[in-house]
């Protein structure tokens, strides 16, 4: 297959310091290609003009049908590092793209900051919530940070200061790379710069005050990290049914019956490219394990509002599932098991007679491990000190 599609990486000051080759191959471009600030740079050949705006959807079916042309699409930096590249190998395939990279804002944060790339978290808030940065403050961690606008910056030292991270160091770069390059530096406490340029690319050294917010990527958060109305998969457990669920890089979960969305919440934060589903008939938990999954940094959790079986269909299909509520209920452990590609794997809890009566059933027809947890806490009100949550049976079973 011959590369119809050149991706061009471009730098702040634009086509200036690009190669006498890659100039060539923007003016003798049969299509032009990029967003606004890109197509900007790019002198006037006559050559038609797609400029790559929401819905990008709309914007890839006006490229596909230039699928053979001399085409080419300007972006920033790296193209395939949160750019547009990846956008693009969602439609077409590699053998019909090559992609010629700048330098990207990451790797000329890193030499500003003199940190070592294997030591920095690259992480982007362009188009994506800022929220999703919650799991990545640690203490000691580095991250760089695609920033969606001006606001940025003093939105991020905000986040840091509510999470007991105020003395962490931020550097905010305008216009990396550029003549006209400038840094602001100051802790999040002192951050005192309501707005910086939009084309900041910011740099976070995470450091804890006295009390921080500290939220580990092990399973098993505390309860108290949800906010839950006692529907929630208490923390042992969770821990027991994160290892059972065994989250691989890429995988879609269905979380049925959710409650507090703690396991796919935390099915989230276990890995890069994870995906999940929480489907949860209550409107009210529905709302309130939106809240979770931003308060501890699982932005991409999508939520169905629905009662199962009938709130499943249309849904993706899952590699795992994990169905924590309704397992007696009529259906709904069928569908599920329905629903799931040779391999996949089912993980249900269940707490009534009834509910391990379904799992005992559905073990007998289809296989599977069964287990019986058992936790006690301590519990100073009680002479014996001990106090015992209800015991669990659990099932995991594997679709041949």
């Amino acid at each position: 297959m011959t590369p119809w599609l050149t991706v061009i990486g471009v730098g702040v000051d634009g086509l200036d310091d690009l190669p006498p080759v890659l100039h060539a191959l923007i003016d003798n471009a049969e299509v032009l290609t990029g967003g606004d600030r890109q197509l900007e740079m790019a002198p006037f050949t006559g050559a038609p003009r797609i400029a790559l705006q929401s819905p990008i959807e709309a914007a890839l079916d006006k490229l596909a049908e230039h699928r053979g042309k001399r085409v080419v699409a300007l972006a920033s930096g790296d193209p395939l590092h949160y750019g547009i590249a990846a956008t693009f190998l969602r439609r077409f395939a590699p053998g019909e793209m090559r992609v010629l990279p700048h330098h990207s804002a990451f790797t000329m944060a890193a030499a500003r900051m003199m940190w070592a790339r294997q030591d920095v978290r690259d992480l982007s808030v362009h188009g994506r919530p800022l929220a999703g940065l919650q799991r990545h403050i640690q203490p000691g961690a580095k991250l760089l940070i695609l920033a969606q606008d001006g606001a940025t910056a003093a939105d991020l030292a905000g986040l840091l200061v509510t999470r007991g991270f105020g003395l962490s160091r931020i550097a905010a770069f305008e216009h990396l790379g550029g003549v006209d390059e400038t840094v602001i530096a100051a802790t999040a406490e002192q951050w005192g710069v309501p707005r910086t340029r939009d084309l900041v690319t910011l740099a976070v050294e995470c450091l804890p005050g006295p009390a921080p917010i500290l939220l580990p990527l092990t399973p098993g958060l505390p309860d108290d990290a949800f906010e839950h109305d006692g529907q929630i998969t208490k923390r042992e457990t969770r821990a027991v049914t994160l290892s059972t669920l065994a989250p691989r890089p890429g995988q879609l979960l269905w979380d049925v019956g959710a409650g507090a969305g703690s396991i796919a919440i935390e099915w989230l934060r276990s890995g890069p490219a994870m995906k999940a589903i929480a489907v949860e008939r209550d409107p009210i938990r529905a709302d309130r394990i939106a809240r979770n999954a931003l308060a501890l940094g699982a932005p991409e959790l999508r939520i169905v509002r629905g009662e199962a079986p009938a709130a499943l269909a249309g849904l993706p299909q899952p590699d795992t599932i994990f169905l924590g509520g309704g397992v007696s209920a009529p259906g709904v452990i069928e569908a599920c098991w329905a629903a799931l590609p040779p391999g996949g794997k089912l993980v249900a809890n269940a707490v009534t007679d009834k509910s391990a009566a379904a799992l005992v059933q559905h073990r007998s027809r289809h296989g599977g491990d069964l287990i019986c947890l058992a936790v006690s806490r301590i519990d100073e009100r009680e002479t014996s000190g001990w106090h015992a949550l209800h015991p669990i049976t659990q099932l995991c079973s594997i679709k041949a």
